[in-house]
Order: structure tokens, then sequence, then C-alpha cells
């Protein structure tokens, strides 16, 4: 029997003669050198897709001692007792699913799949610098669970570490970062319920300690004092299921003739709905709801939750983008990106 040996893999010169351009233009964009042109650029990403090119990072980190290692971290300041809770809670909230989703369409033409990493203690903390400091990781992507209580940003900044988060820093640093335009997103939920003629209306707000839950309050009462309204009941939550429907169940109890409410995000919508249910307020004949992030949740909400969409994708895309250009030219200052948010009009409002 007659065997063959393996394909050659493709190499530099291979992905070059797919995009049409030379090896050292491919090079430049795999080693993600800034002065590329764009459209060059996306030619040769999409080169390096079809031949299924993989740069070889072991040979690379020889000659630069960088591994171009790229960490997707997620931080909580302070360890859980129950640790398989913290895990499942975070792999369980879709939005996490979506920012990886947004981050490895962004690393992947680059040759490059982040490591990820849960953050949950000093030691972990430490390891995570130490880690740094031997160049095992030359990269990190933030996601920090209670941002105003995490040491975490400023560690890495104070390292130097190319570094972007998901969501402004609660104290302000000289960080790389993306956002939406929360209070922005506030006011067009606010709007929708006025539009609906809603009279009696108030709010879910997420945890006053994080940017997302103050501001998204802050935009939602300021628009509501626009249009006349003086006073919105508040209960805040956690930003989880169970969070939303104590937070339900604590308005009902306070205003029971509601007929409009806003919630900060998602996930506590799904559980003031199934509250909502419980008391036979339907919804939305006698009170609209609407969400924010449009997750994959406000699809599994009954009736479809109405929402704020941010584009939670292209996030971490942007992220992932920060990153790989500082790591190419860490003399490169901070930079924010903002986003825009969106109504999506389902059956809840």
């Amino acid at each position: 029997m007659t065997t063959h040996p393996p394909p050659a893999p493709p190499t530099l010169e291979d992905v070059a003669r797919v995009a049409g351009v030379s090896r050292a233009t491919v090079s430049r964009v795999v080693n993600s050198v800034r002065n590329v042109d764009p459209k060059l650029r996306e030619t040769v990403e999409r080169a390096i897709a079809d031949t299924g090119y993989v740069p070889n990072r072991a040979a690379r980190s020889l000659v630069t001692r960088h591994t171009g290692g790229i960490a997707l971290v997620v931080s909580e300041p302070e360890r859980h007792v129950d640790a398989e809770a913290f895990t499942g809670g975070v792999f369980g909230d879709p939005f996490f699913g979506r920012v990886v989703e947004g981050v490895v369409a962004h690393l992947r033409p680059h040759g490059r799949h982040p490591l990820l990493m849960l953050v949950d203690s000093e030691d972990e903390r430490a390891s995570l610098v130490a880690k740094l400091r031997q160049e095992q990781v030359s990269g990190v992507l933030l996601i920090s669970l209670a941002p105003d209580r995490d040491p975490l940003p400023l560690m890495l900044t104070e390292a130097g570490v190319p570094t972007a988060l998901f969501a402004r820093p609660a104290r302000p640093a000289p960080v790389c970062y993306v956002d939406v335009a929360h209070q922005d997103g506030a006011r067009i939920a606010a709007d929708r319920l006025i539009a609906r003629g809603c009279r009696r209306v108030a709010t879910i707000a997420g945890p006053g300690g994080t940017p997302a839950g103050h501001d998204r309050l802050a935009g939602f009462r300021d628009a509501m004092a626009r249009h006349g309204h003086a006073y919105v009941a508040v209960a805040e939550g956690d930003f989880t299921q169970h969070g939303g429907e104590l937070a339900m169940e604590r308005l009902l109890a306070a205003e029971p003739d509601l007929d409009g409410v806003f919630v900060a995000n998602d996930l506590m919508a799904y559980g003031a709905l199934s509250v909502l249910s419980d008391a036979g307020r339907r919804v939305p004949d006698d009170i609209a709801v609407i969400g924010f992030d449009d997750s994959r949740v406000a699809l599994s909400c009954r009736p479809r939750l109405t929402t704020i969409r941010q584009p939670v994708e292209a996030m971490g895309a942007a992220m992932a983008r920060m990153v790989l250009d500082r790591m190419a030219n860490p003399a490169l200052r901070a930079e924010s990106v903002i986003f825009d948010p969106e109504l999506v009009v389902r059956d809840s409002a």
C-alpha cells in the first residue's frame, strides 16, 4: 500500500499569491503592523482564511521574545465561595458568548486565539501579572464584572500591558475601552414608553457602582423628566434573572398600578416578566416592558422582549483590534470607541 506524505502547510508565499500582494505585505498584516492600507489588510485577511495559513508563533517568539499570546480575562475582585456558580454564571450568560464571538472573529484571520482566564482573587491577579512580565501573554482583553472594586485595570495599566476593556473603567485610567452610549439607549427606552401612552413608569436599574448601571438610570430619569415625569420609581437589581425577579416584586408592592417599566438588561427583564405573569399582569396590555442588550434571552422571553440593542460582537472585535494595534506599536495612545444603541421592537412594548 502506497502512502503519501501529508500536504505541506500553506506559507506566506501561498497567501501572497492568493491575495495578489507581496510577501512583505502579508508579513506586515500577520504581525499586526499598523500602517497597512485597510483594503489591502482585508484582502490579505481573506487570503489567510482561504488558505488556512497559521503563523508560526513559536518561531517568532525566538526572535522577538514575545509569544504574541492574548488573554481574554473575566475578572471578579473577590473569590466566590461557590466557584462552580461563578463559572456557570459567566459561561451561562449569553452576553459573554457574544463578546467572545466578536473577539474570535477578529483574531482568527491573524492566526491568534485568545487564552481564557477567570481571575477572582489576589493570587490569580498576581499570577496574571507574572505571566505578562515573563512575556507568556502579550495583550489582555478584560471584562470586569465589578469595575467599581476591581484593581486589575489599574494593575495592567501600570504594567504597560496592551489592554482593552469592555465598558468604561469605573475610575479614569489611560486604558483602551469600548462601550455603548448607555444614556442614549435609556432615553430611547423612555421615549418608546411615553409614545405607547405609559403614564405610571418605573425602572429596574443595574448596580449603582457600575458605569452601565449608573448611566442607564441617569439617562432614563433625565428623559422622563423631559417628558414631565418628576419622579420615577426605581428598584436596583444585579443584572441577573433572579435580581430582576426580586426588583419587580418590590416595584409591584410599592407601585401596583405601574403601566411601563424599563429594565437595565435583558436577563433582569426575563425575571421581571415571570413575576408579572405570576401577578396576572398582561404584557404589553397592562404593562409595557423594555430591556437592554438585545441578547438571545430577548427572544426566549414570552412575550418576546422589546429591547435596546448594543452591538456586542462589533464591540468585542474592536477590543481585539485595539490590543493588536498596541502590541504592534506600544507608543499608541489609549483609545475609546463608543457604539450607538438602537431600539429593537418586538412584542413586550
